[in-house]
């Protein structure tokens, strides 16, 4: 008989904690999170290659294993994850802080081609007219 006194109990608090939240609890909840989102505005890249000629390219097929971004001033990485062989242009990152960042691609499978990396700030003024900072990877390289 004890344990059914516990049990109803223990169902009468879960009931009284779960009725206790009110509409306008998760409405404030949810403003302070968009609060927060809004003040740490985030920013798509969009990852193209530059030749050793000098030409932008945004389409084909390439040996990168991967595009990755780091923070020079926190050294947070952002990585495209991608891995291994080849990846069609342009690839994508999405979700990266506004700040200065030395960006670079990792050599694919294949090792037919070696990249450098550029310095370049992300912000406002960098987003092209299709939304995204656009970034240019140097081919140091190729075989």
């Amino acid at each position: 008989m004890n344990i059914s006194i516990i049990k109803s109990l223990a169902i009468v608090g879960f009931a009284t904690v779960l009725t206790s939240f009110t509409t306008t609890d998760v409405v404030k909840n949810e403003n302070l999170i968009s609060k927060e989102a809004s003040a740490s505005k985030t920013y798509k890249i969009r990852y193209g290659l530059l030749t050793k000629s000098g030409t932008k390219v945004l389409s084909g097929n390439y040996d990168v294993g991967s595009f990755v971004a780091t923070n020079t001033t926190t050294g947070e990485t952002f990585d495209t994850y991608y891995g291994g062989g080849f990846q069609s242009l342009p690839a994508y990152s999405e979700g990266l802080p506004e700040g200065t960042y030395e960006f670079y691609a990792m050599q694919g499978q294949g090792g037919w081609l070696g990249y450098g990396s550029v310095t370049s700030t992300v912000s406002d003024a960098q987003v092209d007219t299709d939304g995204y900072v656009t970034i240019y990877i140097p081919i140091a390289w190729e075989e």
